[in-house]
């Protein structure tokens, strides 16, 4: 796979992602991949990532339900971020974040403070076992 290749892995053999919508464009999550995710999601279509705090694959929605379909696996002109083009699965609207949000980018900076601006869609206590 010499498209591997092409990529500037970090120090770490991993490379940032970001997951956005195709739908809409919005940016619902930022992860990690190795070498291994990266392949496995262009093999499957879906969603793998390496969670740098588990230290292993971790196929988006395995526990929650909440695959990540990939249409689109775009790499940026300095060869170190990918971006893949995604549809958000298992609810509707789709939920990206841990914390039962659309997407993890919910809060907002205002007056110098961190504020929540997008609902919780589902509790995250009844998504994850």
């Amino acid at each position: 796979m010499t498209w591997l290749d092409d990529i500037r892995w970090d120090e770490n053999g991993l490379v940032p992602v970001i997951a956005q919508e195709a739908s809409t464009g919005d940016v619902l999550m930022f992860a990690w991949m190795n070498r291994d995710a990266l392949a496995l999601t262009a093999e499957r279509g879906e969603a793998v990532y390496w969670s740098r705090s588990r230290r292993k694959l971790w196929h988006k929605g395995e526990e929650s339900g909440h695959m990540q379909k990939v249409h689109e696996i775009r790499l940026d002109c300095d060869n170190d971020v990918i971006l893949l083009k995604i549809t958000q699965l298992g609810h509707e609207p789709g939920i990206a974040c841990h914390t039962g949000r659309h997407s993890c980018f919910f809060s907002r900076l205002e007056n110098g403070e961190w504020k929540p601006v997008d609902p919780v869609l589902k509790n995250p206590d009844s998504i994850y076992k």
